[in-house]
This record gives C-alpha cells, sequence and structure tokens, in this order.
C-alpha cells in the first residue's frame, strides 16, 4: 500500500525529530543519525520517495527551509563578538575562504571530473563549515577559549557566504559561456542583488522596529519572523532569481546589530523552527536519493575528492590565510583538520543541481552524491575525532564537565572549593565586586558581570561548563537565569536553590518550582538556609560507596539536616541532587554532602577515645 503524502509529511517529520533525540541521547553528531535513517526510509527500504511523491512542492520547500536556515546563521552576526576574535577569523573567513574556493574548485574539475563551471559553483559552496554541526562539537570535545572560538564564528561567518558566493559565481559562469555574451544580464544581476540587500535591510529593520515598539505581541513575535523571512526571500527572488538568498541573509545581520531586546526571542524562534525544518529536510533530501547515486559515492574519484579536500584543501587554506595572526602551530592543525559540513551545504546543492541540469550542466547531476559525501565523511571524522586531536595537541579543557555558578556567596564559595578539589571546573559569575571579593580571595575563578547582559554573552566562553546553578538571594532573578539559558544547557542541567520560606515547604502550589530550573539539592533549603548552616559549622563531607557501606546504609547514617549535594560517578560525571534526580547511588560513587557538625564532633571524640584506649594498653604492657 502506498502510503498517503500526509502520511509522508508525518513519517517525514518523526523520523526527523527522533534522529536528533537518539543524537542527543546517545552523544552522537545528530547529521549522522538523520543521513543513515533517511537513507533507510529511502533508497535503501523504498519507505520514502519525498521528490517523487512532493512533485512541484518539492523545490520550493527545499528553497524556503534554505532561506530559513542561512536567516538563522547570519542572525549570528554580530558585530561586536566578531570584532573581539582579532585577526584569525578575518584571515580565514576571507582569505582563508578565498583559497579554499580555488582549491576546492581545481580539485573538483580534476578529480571529480566536473567541468569548469561546476567546479567553481561547487567550490565556492563547500567553503562552509557547518555551524549546525560544529556547535554540539565544541561543546562534546570541550575545546579551549579560543580555537573555540575561531572554529565557532568561521562557521557562523562563512555559512552565508558560501552559498552566496556560489550564486554569484553562477550568474558569472552563465555570463562567461553564453553564446552571446551581453552585460545587460549581468548588470541587472547585480543590480537586483543590491536591491535585495537593501530590501533585506528594509525588513530587518521593518520587523525590529515593530518588535521594540510594541506593535507585534509576544505570542505574534516568532510566526512574524516567519512570514517576514518567507516574505523577504520571495520578495527578491520573484525579481530575479537566486538573490533571495542574499536578502534574508542582510535581514538577518541587520537584526543580529539592531541591539533590540526581543533577539532572544528570535533565538528561541532559531532553537525551534529551524531545528525542526533541518531535521525534516534533510531526511528528505537523503530520502531522495537513488540508490544508483548513492552508490557513487563510494566510486575513486568522489573518495580521492573528499580525501583531499578533508587532507590537503582545507589545511592548506588555514596554513595559508593564518601567518602572521598569532595562532600556534597545534592550533593550525587542529582548525585544519576540523571543518564539518552541515545542512546548509546540502540543501544549497541539492538547489543548485536542479537549476545547473536545467541550464544544460549535465554533470550537475552527481552534485547531491558529491555534497553527501562530503558531509556524511567529514561528519563522522570529524565528530569522533576532535576530541582525541584536541587532547593530543593540549588544546582541550582538561577534566570533568564544568558548573557555572550565578550568585557570590559563602556557601557558593565553599561549594566552589568542593568542585575544585574533586578536579571540577567551576567559575562564579556576580555582577558585584562587592560579593565577588571571597570569591578572589578564595583562587576561584571568577567573571564580574550580569550573566544576562549582552557584554557577557560576548566575553564569557561558557563552553567548559555544563551546568549552571542560579543561586542568588533574588528568587525571580534565579528564575529568569534559568528560563534563560535552558534552551542552551538543557533542562537537566540547569537548577536553581529553593524559592520557598519555611511556611511554603509544605504548602506550596508547586507553580514556582516549575518556573526556570530544577529545585537544587531539597526544596526545604532555602540561600539563607545553607548560609547559616555554615555559620552553625556544618561541614562538607565526601564519601564514596563500597559494597560493605552502601547508599541505604549511608543516607540512614545521615539526619534531616543533611545537605546532599552532588555525587561523582567513577566516569568522572558530575549529578547534582534534586528533587527529580533519577539516578540512584551506586558502588563506587563519590557523596559530596553538607553535614551537622556533631557528626563530626563524634568522630572526632571517637578517635581521641580509640587513642586513649591505645595509649592506656601499652601503658599496661
Amino acid at each position: 500500500m502506498v502510503p498517503s503524502l500526509l502520511f509522508e509529511v508525518m513519517l517525514i517529520g518523526l523520523l526527523g525529530i527522533g534522529s536528533q533525540w537518539i543524537a542527543w541521547r546517545y552523544r552522537m553528531p545528530a547529521i549522522v543519525v538523520m543521513s543513515i535513517t533517511g537513507l533507510l526510509a529511502g533508497p535503501i527500504l523504498g519507505i520514502l520517495s519525498p521528490e517523487e511523491d512532493f512533485g512541484d512542492l518539492y523545490n520550493p520547500i527545499i528553497s524556503v527551509a534554505v532561506a530559513i536556515i542561512l536567516f538563522e546563521g547570519s542572525l549570528n552576526l554580530s558585530f561586536k563578538e566578531i570584532r573581539g576574535l582579532g585577526k584569525p577569523v578575518f584571515r580565514i573567513s576571507t582569505v582563508g575562504a578565498f583559497i579554499a574556493w580555488i582549491l576546492g574548485s581545481l580539485t573538483a574539475h580534476y578529480i571529480a571530473g566536473l567541468s569548469w563551471a561546476v567546479a567553481f559553483i561547487i567550490g565556492a559552496l563547500f567553503i562552509v563549515t557547518g555551524p549546525t554541526v560544529i556547535m554540539p562539537l565544541l561543546r562534546q570535545s570541550k575545546l579551549r577559549a579560543r580555537p573555540a572560538k575561531i572554529l565557532k564564528w568561521e562557521g557562523i561567518i562563512v555559512d552565508p557566504i558560501g552559498a552566496l558566493l556560489a550564486v554569484f559565481a553562477f550568474e558569472i559562469i552563465s555570463f562567461m559561456t553564453a553564446t552571446d555574451p551581453s552585460g545587460t544580464k549581468l548588470i541587472l544581476f547585480f543590480t537586483a542583488s543590491l536591491f535585495a540587500v537593501i530590501f533585506g535591510w528594509a525588513c530587518g529593520r521593518g520587523i525590529g522596529w515593530m518588535f521594540e515598539t510594541g506593535h507585534i505581541p509576544e505570542f505574534l513575535k516568532s510566526p512574524a519572523v516567519v512570514i517576514v523571512v518567507i516574505l523577504c526571500f520571495t520578495g527578491a527572488d520573484e525579481i530575479m532569481h537566486e538573490t533571495g538568498l542574499l536578502s534574508v541573509t542582510a535581514m538577518g545581520i541587520t537584526l543580529a546589530n539592531m541591539g533590540i531586546s526581543s533577539i532572544s526571542d528570535m533565538r528561541h524562534f532559531k532553537e525551534n523552527i529551524s531545528i525542526l525544518l533541518i531535521s525534516t529536510i534533510f531526511i528528505m533530501l537523503t530520502a531522495s536519493l537513488q540508490v544508483e547515486t548513492l552508490l557513487q559515492i563510494f566510486s575513486p574519484r568522489i573518495i580521492g575528492y573528499v580525501l583531499l579536500m578533508m587532507f590537503i584543501v582545507r589545511p592548506l587554506s588555514i596554513f595559508l590565510s593564518t601567518i602572521g595572526t598569532g595562532m600556534s602551530f597545534n592550533e593550525k592543525v587542529l582548525v585544519g583538520w576540523i571543518a564539518p559540513r552541515g545542512i546548509v551545504a546540502l540543501t544549497v546543492s541539492g538547489y543548485f543541481a536542479s537549476i545547473l541540469q536545467s541550464a544544460g550542466y549535465e554533470d550537475a547531476e552527481i552534485l547531491t552524491t558529491l555534497t553527501f559525501g562530503l558531509v556524511f565523511f567529514t561528519v563522522i571524522a570529524h565528530g569522533f575525532s576532535i576530541g582525541w586531536l584536541s587532547k593530543k595537541l593540549h588544546l582541550s579543557m582538561e577534566g570533568r564537565p564544568g558548573t557555572l555558578i550565578i550568585g557570590a556567596n559563602r556557601f557558593t564559595v565553599e561549594l566552589a572549593k568542593t568542585l575544585t578539589k574533586v578536579k571540577i571546573p567551576v567559575i562564579i559569575v556576580d555582577s558585584s565586586w562587592e560579593r565577588l571579593r571571597a570569591v578572589r580571595e578564595s583562587g576561584i575563578n571568577f567573571y564580574h558581570g550580569n550573566i544576562l547582559s549582552e557584554q557577557t554573552e560576548y566575553n564569557l566562553d561558557t563552553i567548559p561548563y555544563e551546568y549552571m546553578i542560579a543561586m542568588t538571594d533574588d528568587h525571580a532573578y534565579n528564575a529568569l537565569v534559568c528560563t534563560t539559558f535552558m534552551p542552551e544547557y538543557g533542562r537537566t542541567n540547569v537548577f536553581k536553590i529553593s524559592p520557598y520560606t519555611h511556611s511554603e515547604v509544605n504548602n506550596s502550589t508547586e507553580i514556582v518550582s516549575k518556573v526556570g530550573g530544577r529545585i537544587l539539592f531539597d526544596k526545604k533549603f532555602t540561600m539563607d538556609d545553607l548560609n547559616d548552616k555554615l555559620s552553625g559549622g556544618y561541614v562538607f563531607r565526601q564519601t564514596t560507596l563500597t559494597s560493605q557501606y552502601n547508599y541505604k546504609q549511608y543516607v540512614a547514617d545521615k539526619d534531616n539536616s543533611t545537605v546532599f549535594l552532588y555525587l561523582i560517578k567513577p566516569s568522572g560525571q558530575l549529578k547534582f541532587y534534586s528533587e527529580e534526580m533519577r539516578t540512584v547511588p551506586s558502588v563506587g560513587d563519590t557523596i559530596i554532602s553538607l553535614t551537622p557538625p556533631n557528626k563530626e564532633k563524634a568522630k572526632i571524640e571517637a578517635k581521641l577515645e580509640n587513642q586513649r584506649n591505645s595509649i592506656n594498653g601499652n601503658n599496661k604492657k
């Protein structure tokens, strides 16, 4: 039975989001999982055939998805942060991109066998490095700040540039290869491109102004952005094909640099709508591949092309473009190796494959296969080697997943000390220089600033920190911080101290607990309680569970005033205690707790008593 189109839409969405979940659950590159899923559902099992089933709707869907994905990338192009990164990013994004374009085009022509026209177009597109793949890899590998920032911003800057460069290359090649070349068409194209930039700028300024002045209500902001992006793309594209990509990029850059307060809402839009589109479009593209086309991936010319792009073109472009930038040799080796291609490369190549074939370039039929081969092999090779290589080059953040603490007070300082003792990276962020005094005196890493400010976003490197805990005296601020960073860190890694008073602990409506992150430790322990315990002589204790002393016995030895803080698994995994913690401590786990002083006094007295008994026994002898 042939599935209906509605059923196919549902199945594509289910497979796309399911692939994303599997990738998150098992810490795998999402694009690898989506590739395998699309191939299984499409050419291998024959369950899906989107290009055939969607018919005339297939290309418009791909085009709109590309526009939104490019808008997503350009929305991150804040000039303030780019200026702070220095020469390396600028050189790699300009000189390095140009070298990669020329070398990639030569490789595509001589190795992959593409015509000069197709080679130069695809060479321009393949300078992209895929920020949708880079960001998860950076968080997974725990790179040091400098190489991580270089890779991050190269991907964001070059991603829209690569697609736009391919558009310009197509128009120039069309002009140069025409039997009766006329400068009118080329001039018209550049005029239309200028209009696209202005139109994109106007769309960005317009929607930004409407957000700031309250002409669009909160519940309509995300839908309004989606519609304006599509309007921006189709409006420019109707005047001159291919300029819509330039228009949405200009719109995104404009919004990114307006400094409007609603930029966070648009970032949430990116995380939701764009991920959904990326997932479904990637399934559609891979499922639409033919078995014959798929087998070409393993042909000598495509494998040779991929190997040269990975081992010659990329490293050479990085080494040549970064001369005199201050990058170390190890940094050049790492950046020269890590260049996974992502969703934009595959979607835009599919877009150009149909255009080039319509224009009479028959060899363009292998563009999707060539791109998929480059995407698949680079993501696998770079995704599974970045951690190992960064450690070998001494460019990784050594140690266990770190913790970012919001709020400086006596308890957070002491908590940070315990984390430091077990070699867990920790940093305390606070806007008060006076409150940070104890942090500075303790030698704990700190950052002076508001975690919610735009300046902090530019200056504070959060990559080494997997957990965020908000422990200020302002409960509303704690909830706001957790809500803001939950999309980035994940709900299971964001915590806040209990907002309840003693009278509310047993009679709460549970509304406050559901706002923001999870309640840290236990809802009966407020910030004041924890600081009071320290003033009362409570001490931090570290206990390792054994087969003779299991978790049940450990809990039985504690009274109700003991605060269970966190545990460390033998693998180094950190787990903070909360009411929703599902992990059951087992043998080998180390538990850190805040224990009443009477326990310590009893231990000291027992130890002294044993010493006295030992001395008396020796005297009798």
